[in-house]
């Protein structure tokens, strides 16, 4: 029976860290900032081509100061490595992403991101991000 509770906790442990992956997605498009601690945890750090940033206030503070310039932003996970290691966790994933400048521009991003994650008694959370980009567009004419 150690086995079968063994197992199910692991498939548990990873889906609700890749949903809490996806969820990071809809947080930034959304602009869902009043959900940062479902997320993240108090402690976090972020390391991102905008800056460094240490609390949920700071990161908040940190993914206005780009994303707010965006009339809309879409990012897309894929290829998600989750490794578990007991009460801790690293996720990594690739993440593509098109920021809306106007209604007749874009521009398109890819990275790489890599979570640090640990389980609280509200289940896991982030509490490490290290965004490394890969490649951005200059603007784009929008072709629809």
């Amino acid at each position: 029976m150690a086995g079968t509770e063994t197992l199910i906790r692991a498939l548990a442990d990873r889906t609700e860290l890749a949903d809490l992956v996806a969820r990071h997605s809809l947080w930034i498009d959304g602009r869902r900032y009043d959900d940062t601690g479902r997320l993240f945890t108090e402690d976090v750090v972020v390391t991102s081509p905008r800056g460094e940033a240490r609390g949920i206030e700071a990161l908040v503070e940190l993914v206005r100061s780009g994303d707010d310039r965006y009339v809309r932003t879409l990012h897309s996970k894929s290829n998600l490595v989750i490794d578990v290691e007991g009460e801790t966790a690293t996720v990594r994933a690739h993440d593509i992403a098109v920021f809306v400048i106007d209604d007749k521009t874009e521009a398109v991003a890819a990275g790489f991101h890599r979570y640090g994650a640990r389980r609280t008694e509200d289940g896991w959370r982030f509490d490490r991000l290290e965004i490394t980009p890969i490649a951005l567009t200059e603007p784009l004419g929008r072709a629809l």
